[in-house]
């Protein structure tokens, strides 16, 4: 990913503080005459001068390279890889990684070696469903001295998906078949055979983890128990009393959750959207991905 344009320098909050000490140390050298002071001042003000091409040279040859981001429910974070490599032949130092535009989330690596690539996290918040484009990161630096800062901006195109915040009532809804439904969360595991474990679904209860795997170092894992019945679940959007659309969405990726958790086969139905039950990840994200994108336009930017 290159520069959209030249790299911006301007000075920081420390610049300010950096000028009025060396206005003092005029002030006194002139009015006492100091030839010790007029050094101090001369060999101040040398310094800063020559850490201002090393501070406009530290972003040279550095490029960012973003990743594919995990799906994130609202109110969560999104987590975005991101390789920054540096293909000049000098170290590169205290380069910071944000969004365009936010002065917060911002990530921060000491140095990346010569001809070497780094690899952070930038995380920021998942404010509303829909796909959003990245829009624009901004690579820092104010190394050496942290008078000035200069900043380049790389564009990018690429997306993520934000699913609708799960909330609402766990229970799933009896309009399956005629068989009796599963039991709920709240009974899974009185008395129930173990039946082993998966993977641990974002969003959902931490009720049954496996905290023994997660001390040994393992991944969340969820315990699951030999259910009494199986039945179909579909869950309809237009079935639900609720007046407001997020409402409805957010019940809707409650229950998507809650059945892949119990391991029922479940449908979705949605306004010129219909999806057959079925079970898994593919199914399970694809659910929570027509949810995101029920009546959302063109990507924005995040």
């Amino acid at each position: 990913m290159k520069a959209r344009r030249l790299p911006l320098v301007y000075p920081t909050a420390s610049f300010a503080g950096l000028l009025f000490v060396l206005g003092a140390m005029w002030y006194a050298a002139s009015s006492q005459n100091s030839p010790a002071v007029y050094l101090l001042l001369f060999a101040l003000t040398a310094v800063f001068l020559v850490s201002i091409p090393h501070t406009l040279i530290n972003l040279v040859g550095v490029r960012v390279a973003p990743e594919s981001a995990q799906p994130a429910f609202a109110g969560q974070e999104v987590s975005l890889p991101v390789e920054i490599s540096n293909s000049s032949r000098a170290t590169r130092h205290g380069i910071e990684l944000a969004l365009s535009g936010s002065n917060r989330d911002r990530e921060r690596i000491d140095y990346i070696p010569a001809d070497k690539a780094a690899r952070m996290t930038l995380r920021f918040p998942a404010r509303r469903r829909g796909e959003h484009e990245i829009g624009a990161l901004r690579l820092t630096s104010v190394y050496p001295l942290g008078f000035i800062r200069v900043s380049k901006k790389f564009a990018s195109a690429q997306t993520y998906i934000v699913y609708p915040k799960p909330e609402g009532d766990p229970q799933l809804p009896s309009n399956g078949t005629s068989i009796p439904r599963s039991r709920l969360e709240t009974e899974i595991g009185e008395g129930d055979d173990f039946a082993g474990v998966r993977a641990y679904v974002s969003g959902e209860s931490q009720r049954h983890i496996d905290w023994k795997a997660v001390a040994r170092g393992q991944p969340l894992m969820i315990k699951q128990f030999a259910a009494e019945t199986e039945g179909v679940v579909h869950l309809d959007f237009s079935a639900l009393g609720f007046a407001n659309v997020e409402e409805r969405l957010s019940q809707l990726a409650l229950w998507v959750i809650e059945a892949e958790r119990a391991r029922r086969p479940y449908g979705l139905r949605l306004p010129g959207t219909e999806i057959p039950p079925a079970v898994g990840q593919v199914h399970f994200h694809q659910c929570l991905r027509a949810l995101s994108l029920f009546q959302v336009g063109m990507p924005g930017s995040a």
